[in-house]
């Protein structure tokens, strides 16, 4: 058996997929009805939408398999998503990457195999659309188009559900986004007994821009902001718009001092921007966060709803002409 080899995208393949929130969501008739279709047109018994995640391929619509994910090294969609064009496997047992591979020695006994990879306009292989059976066969030209038509209509259920959860303005997740990648996160974090932290912040004097410079400008404002926030926080943060001028970042393995100095990082950063570009308005924002442990089963609508009373408490502080203080009050079990 040859085991697949990630391609040299493999980490920004990682942050699309992650990105759409897709992975150990419940199964969705939109893409049920793709493999229901590809079933009856192909007459095979095993149909997959599979997405191949770093260690597993995990199927997000399944027909005629019980399981739900598989490991990567053994995945023949993780062989797939390194071409254009769908992969296909007359017979198993006839090639050397798979005679001995698991699936085909033993349940589901696979022999033919089809994967059309599921591509996203930035050019992300996020998985495939597959066929398997037991039994040898081909596809003819024809067969191909078919099988590429229907890898399309998944494609675009997937374009769909990237800008439905994404930011117009900032190109950041939305609120839904950050919902839905950030309940994956934490789930994560419980698993390897890790703590996160959220990070709220809002962008101050927004109205004043847009008011004295029009709502172009306002935009520009966003979009710099968002900018500041991708370059001082991590790749594998969860930064996001979740409301006219507030921002909300979840960051895994992250207790609050390591989450302070990131603030500390992008205050840093403001300034330099600040002093670098004329355009007649500073960016300056608010900010607080709130840490938790792995032990703490607290749902993230509760974190951002606690860290939103600590929000609104440091600009009373404010008000009143006092630094802000950032503290972590008790979360309402």
């Amino acid at each position: 058996m040859i085991e697949p080899t990630p391609s040299q995208y493999e980490t920004s393949r990682l942050e699309s997929l992650r990105s759409l929130g897709l992975l150990d969501t419940a199964p969705e008739e939109r893409f049920d009805r793709i493999t229901r279709m590809a079933k009856r047109l192909f007459g095979v018994p095993i149909v997959l939408i599979s997405l191949v995640d770093a260690n597993r391929q995990w199927f997000k619509s399944c027909i005629g398999l019980q399981a739900s994910e598989t490991p990567r090294n053994i995945s023949f969609c993780a062989h797939a998503i390194l071409g254009d064009e769908a992969l296909v496997i007359p017979d198993a047992l006839l090639d050397e990457r798979f005679h001995d591979n698991p699936l085909v020695t033993d349940d589901p006994w696979l022999r033919f195999y089809a994967g059309q990879p599921l591509i996203l306009p930035d050019g992300s292989r996020l998985g495939t659309l597959c066929l398997i059976s037991p039994e040898p066969r081909n596809l003819d030209e024809e067969d191909l188009q078919l099988l590429c038509d229907l890898g399309k209509m998944v494609e675009a259920e997937l374009g769909t559900l990237n800008q439905a959860m994404s930011c117009d303005v900032t190109g950041l997740a939305n609120r839904r986004g950050f919902f839905a990648l950030g309940r994956q996160a934490l789930v994560q974090c419980r698993r390897g007994n890790s703590p996160a932290t959220i990070v709220v912040l809002d962008v101050e004097g927004f109205k004043s821009i847009n008011d004295r410079l029009g709502p172009g400008e306002g935009n520009r404002a966003l979009k710099d902001f968002g900018a500041l926030l991708r370059n001082t926080f991590r790749s594998s943060d969860i930064i996001s718009r979740i409301g006219d001028v507030e921002f909300a970042v979840l960051l895994s393995n992250c207790n609050e001092d390591q989450s302070q100095s990131a603030l500390a990082r992008l205050q840093q950063a403001t300034s330099r921007r600040n002093r670098t570009h004329a355009q007649g308005y500073d960016i300056a924002f608010t900010a607080a966060s709130l840490a938790c442990d792995a032990s703490q089963d607290v749902s993230l609508e509760m974190l951002l709803n606690s860290v939103g009373e600590l929000m609104n408490m440091n600009k009373r502080i404010r008000q009143i002409g006092s630094a802000p203080q950032v503290g972590s009050p008790e979360l309402n079990r």
